[in-house]
């Protein structure tokens, strides 16, 4: 390890890095300079930023509590990015201690950092895989050690699909996981939409993002819909992310939720 107990000596300093300025939109320190100034950029183009990731950080809350009383006691967290205050784990096993955790990045900083804070923690583990290969997540030895893929599982991915830009691949990475895990399963994701948006600004904001290390795609409602393909959606089904089951009247962006540019849904397979 090199500069801190969480950057590990490969990794490449010179591009930004998209977990690493969604870290800098919620305040954190697991950034870099780099990340920083793109980060900046990205906030000159659509200044609630920072409010959308505190949002969307908000309604990975909400879905993991509803998860919870829907009996469902692991999680898969793909993308799950830097941690930072109020991780699956810690909301998952505040609930239920037995609740078994898998986290999955293809950001090495972001598994370091999660490895490090998951020591001595039971039933969680963090590891460096890529979502677009569901096949080898679902055969790892980590991730089948903590997860029992005969139960119910509840997948999560938050602000992660719109990084997949290719629309038969992101909705042949769901098919395969919505295939592979039992009946009980649920799917929770949010996703960036311009749907709302300057079309000038958003593809400012797309051309930005080919800078860093993985490209973003907005969807439209109709696209984000339709990742939840054979899924049945939980009610109010797919929404601008504070809409879906706020928790109290002064949640953020509550009342301007289509501020927030991205839509959540969950979804249940039967």
């Amino acid at each position: 390890m090199s500069q801190s107990n969480w950057v590990p000596d490969a990794v490449p300093l010179d591009q930004p890095n998209v977990a690493r300025m969604w870290d800098y939109f919620l305040g954190g320190a697991h950034n870099f300079a780099i990340d920083r100034q793109t980060a900046e950029q990205a906030i000159k183009l659509y200044p609630d930023l920072p409010l959308v990731a505190h949002v969307t950080r908000a309604f990975l809350r909400r879905a993991v509590r509803f998860l919870l009383d829907q009996g469902v006691d692991q999680f898969l967290d793909i993308g799950s990015g830097i941690p930072t205050v109020g991780n699956v784990h810690e909301i998952a096993q505040r609930v239920n201690p037995a609740a078994r955790v898998v986290y999955v990045d293809i950001d090495p900083v972001a598994i370091a950092h999660s490895q490090a804070i998951l020591q001595g923690t039971d039933n969680a583990v963090a590891v460096e895989l890529d979502a677009r290969r569901p096949d080898e997540i679902v055969a790892h030895p980590d991730v089948c050690r903590v997860l029992d893929w005969t139960r119910p599982v509840g997948m999560l991915a938050i602000a992660m699909f719109h990084f997949v830009p290719d629309d038969a691949e992101a909705l042949s990475i769901i098919r395969f996981l919505r295939d592979f895990v039992a009946d009980g399963s649920y799917m929770a994701l949010t996703h960036a939409t311009s749907d709302g948006v300057e079309q000038a600004r958003a593809a400012q904001g797309e051309q930005l993002y080919r800078r860093t290390s993985a490209p973003l795609h907005f969807r439209t409602h109709a696209q984000v819909a339709g990742l939840f393909e054979g899924l049945e959606l939980v009610e109010p089904g797919v929404v601008y992310v504070p809409l879906w089951r706020p928790g109290a009247d002064d949640d953020l962006l509550l009342d301007q939720p289509e501020r927030s540019a991205n839509y959540a849904g969950v979804g249940r397979k039967c």
